[in-house]
């Protein structure tokens, strides 16, 4: 009898042991590479130099543990891939010209050393600066120049309510998902003005949140279905501030956590610390856990840009990152023991790696981050 009872703890410890392995191997550990990476490592760079790049931001991402990159593969209507339809990211060259398929190869590189690539875009920006004349015959946007599908407003925008914007954005995630990606992502993408779609919503006689709500929700639907016909996960990364979503973005984050047809994990930026005045890390990400009512993954991404700064719109709170050198940490440990949690997400990679930009916390930051994902 008591070797039978010996033998059953032991099965029972080897079982919790795989479910304690199985549970630390589905954490989600993913780190932001952005367009400032892109054009620091990457742009005008030969093809030998370029590749020997990738491969250290690979390396030093498998060195502290994490397993996903989000890389942001269209930074405006542009591409990091040999695109049929955008041309190559000024991020990436002057030239629309470059040596190999970037995408190509970081899908390639991450997958050889079991690393998750999620290809990040933003679907409605065509350029931040500048004005609709200067679009180039190149960019897909060229043939609409003088039409309401463009509209203008510090940089340059799709509007979200025409066909045409939902015809180009799909096109677009249509050939992304011709590469090995594991997942497809969009932003905190902001809706372009408050005159944007003018035309489109007064003749809806809906008011302008319904009408621009259902405009939203529609796309995300599409592109979710079209993510889940290749197997591919789709999810957003929303600002943090409920109230904003509603007010600026027109993101309908209540209905995307509900419903089953628009999204597969939601990812949304924390980038608040404890002391914040008015929106507390701990008060935030219980409520974004709680809202989720579809069960798909919560994925939190923390500010690892804000360590050893201060915070300008955290009030009361604004010096707390320079004052405290575990914030990272501490978020990470709360955020684990919410219902939701399946990982999370750091912005961004030079903030972890490139010492020339560190802070007097970083070091203490990094080495404390390490200790929770050995």
């Amino acid at each position: 009898m008591k070797k039978t009872l010996v033998i059953i703890l032991l099965l029972l410890g080897i079982l919790l042991f795989d479910q304690k392995q199985e549970t630390k191997e589905e954490e989600l550990r993913g780190v932001y590479i952005s367009y400032i990476e892109i054009s620091k490592y990457l742009k005008g760079k030969e093809e030998e130099t370029s590749k020997n790049n990738i491969n250290q931001m690979i390396e030093n991402i498998k060195s502290m543990n994490l397993n996903t990159i989000i890389l942001q593969v269209r930074p405006s209507t542009d591409a990091i891939y040999h695109s049929k339809i955008f041309p190559l990211s000024k991020y990436l060259t002057d030239t629309n010209e470059y040596p190999y398929d970037v995408l190509s190869y970081f899908t390639q590189i991450c997958h050889e050393n079991n690393i998750k690539l999620y290809a990040w875009i933003n679907p409605y920006r065509i350029s931040t600066t500048g004005t609709i004349q200067d679009i180039k015959e190149n960019s897909p946007a060229y043939s609409y120049i003088g039409s309401d599908v463009l509209y203008e407003n510090n940089g340059v925008y799709w509007n979200p309510a025409r066909k045409e914007t939902n015809e180009i954005i799909l096109k677009g995630i249509e050939e992304v998902l011709e590469y090995d990606v594991d997942g497809i992502l969009f932003d905190d993408y902001f809706y372009p003005g408050e005159d944007v779609d003018k035309l489109e919503y007064i003749s809806s006689k809906k008011t302008k949140e319904e009408f621009r709500l259902s405009i939203i929700n529609e796309m995300v639907k599409e592109v979710h279905n079209l993510c889940k016909s290749k197997n591919v996960l789709f999810g957003i990364s929303p600002e943090g501030n409920i109230e904003n979503n509603y007010q600026k973005n027109y993101a309908d984050i209540f209905t995307w956590l509900k419903e089953e047809d628009y999204i597969d994990f939601i990812m949304p930026q924390l980038y608040y610390g404890f002391f914040n005045s008015t929106k507390p890390f701990v008060t935030t990400s219980n409520e974004w856990n709680n809202y989720i009512q579809n069960n798909i993954p919560l994925y939190p991404v923390l500010a690892m840009y804000k360590v050893g700064k201060e915070d300008f719109y955290a009030k009361e709170g604004k010096n707390e990152w320079i004052e405290n050198n575990n914030i990272i940490a501490k978020e990470i440990i709360h955020i684990r023991n919410l219902s939701h949690y399946k990982g999370f997400v750091l912005y961004r990679y030079d903030n972890l790696f490139l010492e020339e930009d560190f802070t007097n916390n970083s070091q203490i930051e990094i080495q404390n981050l390490k200790n929770l994902v050995k």
